[in-house]
């Protein structure tokens, strides 16, 4: 097995289930495809069981149909456990062999606890932290079936939590302009049929008044939270600042 015979990406998204990404940062996924960035998705487990789904081959399909909405060609989902996903080095080294292959230079994951929901989520931010370092870590071939190690060049978090006054803390805040996609966003979170029906139909207004919100804060008129774990720096201050280009 070698790298080049995976197409290498500039982003991957990564969510604990199916519908993670989607809902956390969707708007900003099918931005980046639009853009023409080469954008993957990447969920650790097939979220598998839920209460009305037939099995996991019902929820897969959901997902790749999500894909497609957010206009996204890559997505893999590893074959770890839902509901018993712990942050251990066999799942560390998984993600990271998936980092190794498709070589993205940004990583955007879960980044913080959602209380009163799944525990996933929390044990997803640290295996998503440990993996982005495995995947730069030299002389360790045989456990990376010879795949040649990849430094990952930035890390974003997003948040699930809807239920906080205070948003996603971090040392740099970024609020991405989803004016242009959050209809995208809603489209692909929709095809979680499954997991969003009748009665949790309150999901899809509670998304857009978020992003609606969000969007206020940095002046546009939606927008979806990305906290950076290190300080964000500019080069150019002028088109950082007046998004010039």
């Amino acid at each position: 097995m070698t790298s080049t015979e995976y197409p290498q990406l500039d982003v991957i998204a990564v969510g604990a289930h199916p519908d993670d990404v989607e809902i956390g940062c969707g708007g900003t996924v099918a931005q980046l495809v639009r853009q023409g960035y080469q954008v993957g998705i990447i969920d650790l487990t097939d979220g598998e069981p839920t209460p009305a789904s037939s099995g996991p081959e019902e929820r897969l399909a959901e997902a790749r149909a999500a894909a497609d909405a957010l206009g996204v060609e890559h997505r893999v989902t590893l074959d770890l456990p839902n509901r018993k996903l712990f942050d251990c080095y066999e799942a560390r080294v998984k993600l990271a062999t998936e980092f190794r292959k498709y070589r993205p230079r940004l990583v955007m994951g879960l980044g913080e606890k959602t209380a009163l929901a799944s525990p996933d989520h929390w044990q997803a931010m640290q295996i998503t932290d440990a993996a982005v370092f495995y995947s730069r870590l030299t002389k360790w071939d045989i456990d990376f079936t010879n795949l040649p190690p990849h430094s990952i060049s930035a890390q974003l978090y997003y948040t699930l939590e809807s239920h906080r006054a205070t948003p996603l803390s971090g040392e740099g805040q970024l609020i991405v302009d989803i004016r242009d996609t959050l209809a995208a966003k809603l489209a692909s979170v929709r095809c979680y049929k499954t997991q969003f029906p009748p009665e949790k139909q309150y999901i899809f207004p509670r998304i857009e008044a978020i992003a609606k919100q969000l969007g206020h804060a940095a002046g546009y008129p939606a927008g979806e939270l990305l906290v950076s774990p290190r300080a964000l720096g500019s080069r150019d201050l002028m088109r950082t600042l007046f998004d010039e280009s």
